[in-house]
């Protein structure tokens, strides 16, 4: 228990990095594009990379999430 208290922030700063880099990756679909009355961009599927990077920041954040719930329940 001692070795996860002491490994835990240390985990949840490489989290936390992570999903800021992934999340600053993803490209915007609030651009200046979509202020336009144009209907293309209105709605896009994602593909190859982006949505690569789409679901790594979904799991990343289950991650910290669980890691800070983990936190608390160690102190």
């Amino acid at each position: 228990m001692t070795v996860l208290i002491k490994i835990l922030p240390y985990i949840q700063m490489v989290l936390a990095i992570i999903l800021t880099i992934s999340i600053l990756l993803q490209q915007s679909g609030a651009g200046i594009g979509a202020l336009g009355g144009d209907i293309s961009t209105a709605h896009h599927t994602k593909r190859g990379f982006e949505k690569f990077l789409f679901y790594v920041s979904i799991v990343v954040a289950i991650l910290f999430a669980t890691s800070a719930f983990v936190a608390i329940l160690v102190k």
